[in-house]
């Protein structure tokens, strides 16, 4: 048994560990059933947000839109099948991103940005949604 030394103690503060704006995508209720939260839970979660296909085919970004990468210059053109065309080569918007930053994932959505409107492909999801929502 080791005896305790208020010296030895160490306090860790997770927000320096995992800086999150929001913990409901992190949040895990061990004491909900995973088949009854999972029918009874309403609205979008994180993991069935609409992709870029979905966007594309709502019509708030095109095929030929301007891509630029979040903080940088770096852009890339968008085609209809939702990949970017980057110097003249066909690639992933992820696959594209994450090289560019040198990262091993990213959050695709966040770092992509419409050059015309400004704003993440993110952005534009949520503002969409919430309209759609409210309308619906």
């Amino acid at each position: 048994m080791i005896p305790y030394n208020i010296q030895n103690e160490v306090y860790i503060n997770i927000e320096k560990v995992l800086p999150v704006n929001t913990y409901r995508d992190y949040y895990v209720n061990f004491l909900d059933s995973p088949i009854k939260g999972s029918a009874q839970k309403k609205g979008i979660t994180r993991r069935t947000l609409p992709k870029i296909n979905e966007m594309l085919e709502w019509g708030v970004v095109k095929a030929g839109d301007t891509i630029v990468a979040k903080g940088r210059e770096d852009e890339g053109k968008l085609l209809p099948n939702g990949n970017v065309e980057v110097n003249g080569e066909e690639v992933s918007m992820q696959k594209w991103l994450k090289e560019l930053f040198g990262w091993s994932s990213i959050q695709t959505y966040v770092f992509a940005v419409h050059k015309e409107t400004g704003k993440s492909l993110s952005q534009i999801r949520e503002e969409y949604m919430e309209k759609e929502q409210e309308e619906g």
